[in-house]
């Protein structure tokens, strides 16, 4: 039997995006009603929406070209699809405070707790339960993150991609801007906005998928993330 578990956020209009980046607006573009000929109805019922928003919005994935200005043409639509699709593991950092830092020695030892290993080509999700303790609050952007020291770390075991529930993957104003500037050095990745990562702690590894929207140029895409176990 195979278990599928969704880790990605719902996308709808009014939901917290990062800083300035563009707000979700979503309406009704074409309606039954409309497509019936209806006149003057009293409601409307959605046959095709109408969606704003930035490649950067909910649960996604950034592309090489977002890292830094030198990675230009490394966008989205020229990554392997091989780095979406990968072996994973996530770890336990659930202790962690906001804007706390997660070291690389942590890394190792949350990898010993569990029992595991890192591997070339995996994607590492980092649990932290700030979505479930924080989302949409006045703290949402204020999460944990790892170091730049960290993001070395896991660069240099050639994994595909590294995941976390917050809105950036390093602590704004001390490690974000380095923390990105490392995965396109080391020409890795990473997804934000991830949930459900309390479903994964303990169980080993998983298969994670987590495929973008093929968005030529594009600096990244949501994603519809998820983690399967097979039975």
């Amino acid at each position: 039997m195979t278990e599928i578990i969704d880790l990605s956020q719902e996308i709808y209009e009014g939901m917290p995006v990062y800083k300035d980046l563009p707000q979700v607006k979503m309406s009704i573009h074409n309606s039954h009603e409309e497509w019936n000929g209806i006149k003057n109805p009293k409601t409307q019922t959605p046959a095709v929406h109408k969606l704003e928003l930035g490649e950067h919005t909910g649960t996604h994935v950034d592309a090489i070209n977002h890292m830094e200005i030198q990675h230009l043409g490394k966008s989205i639509d020229k990554m392997p699809l091989s780095m979406f699709y990968t072996e994973g593991i996530c770890l336990d950092f659930s202790h962690k405070t906001l804007k706390e830092l997660i070291e690389p020695q942590e890394i190792q030892e949350a990898c010993e707790k569990e029992g595991l290993e890192i591997k070339g080509g995996d994607t590492v999700l980092l649990y932290t339960d700030h979505y479930r303790k924080h989302f949409d609050t006045k703290d949402w952007s204020h999460g944990p993150g790892i170091s730049s020291a960290a993001a070395r770390w896991l660069g240099e075991k050639k994994i595909a991609a590294f995941g976390v529930e917050t809105m950036s993957p390093g602590v704004s104003g001390v490690s974000n801007r380095k923390v990105h500037h490392i995965c396109g050095e080391l020409n890795f990745t990473h997804y934000e906005n991830m949930i459900n990562l309390h479903l994964l702690i303990g169980r080993g590894r998983f298969r994670f998928i987590g495929f973008p929207l093929k968005i030529r140029g594009g600096t990244g895409s949501p994603v519809r993330a998820v983690a399967i176990f097979e039975k």
